[in-house]
C-alpha cells in the first residue's frame, strides 16, 4: 500500500489484499445494497480481475473514511480513459477534504497512465457531489440511458 499526502490530515493510498475491507464502511453509504464486509471483499475481487483499482482516503486517526474504485477503459468515444465507478465519503468526514484529494489522486494517476480523459456517473438526487465534479474540472456532456434485463 503506497501513501500519498494530498491535502492536510489526509492520506490517500491504494488499497489492495489484507485492506479492501477498510473501505467498507464509505462504500456502504453510496452502496446500501453490500451486505457486509465479506461481501464488498468477494465483489471488489471480482471487479479487481477486470481491473478495477480502490484507493481509501485516510484521515487523521487512520480510518479510511472515503473510498474510490476506478478502472482503465478504452472507447471509439473517448479514447484511452479512467472510468470512476464509486466515490463516497462518511457523512462525519464530509467538507473536509476527501472526495477533493480521491479525485486529485486519480486525475494524476489517469495522466500517470496516458489517459485522455476521466469518466464518471452519478445519480441524479447527488446535488453535493455533483457541485464536487464541477468544482474538479468534470462537465456534464451527455445525459446516461440505462434499461433493466428482466430474467426470463
Amino acid at each position: 500500500m503506497s501513501e500519498h499526502v494530498i491535502e492536510t490530515n489526509v492520506t490517500i493510498a491504494e488499497l489492495g489484499e489484507g485492506t479492501v475491507e477498510l473501505a467498507y464502511p464509505a462504500m456502504k453509504e453510496l452502496r446500501p445494497h453490500l451486505a457486509d464486509p465479506p461481501d464488498f471483499v468477494a465483489r471488489v475481487r471480482l471487479q479487481q480481475a477486470e481491473g478495477y483499482r480502490l484507493i481509501g482516503s485516510f484521515d487523521a486517526s487512520g480510518a479510511v473514511v472515503a473510498a474510490a474504485g476506478f478502472r482503465l477503459a478504452h472507447s471509439l468515444a473517448w479514447g484511452r480513459y479512467l472510468y470512476i465507478d464509486d466515490l463516497s465519503t462518511l457523512p462525519a468526514a464530509r467538507r473536509q477534504g476527501h472526495a477533493r484529494a480521491l479525485l486529485r489522486w486519480i486525475n494524476d494517476e489517469a495522466r500517470r497512465l496516458g489517459c485522455e480523459q476521466l469518466h464518471l456517473d452519478s445519480g441524479t438526487h447527488r446535488h453535493d457531489a455533483h457541485r464536487r465534479y464541477l468544482s474538479s474540472g468534470f462537465i456534464i456532456p451527455a445525459l446516461h440511458f440505462s434499461k433493466s434485463i428482466p430474467a426470463k
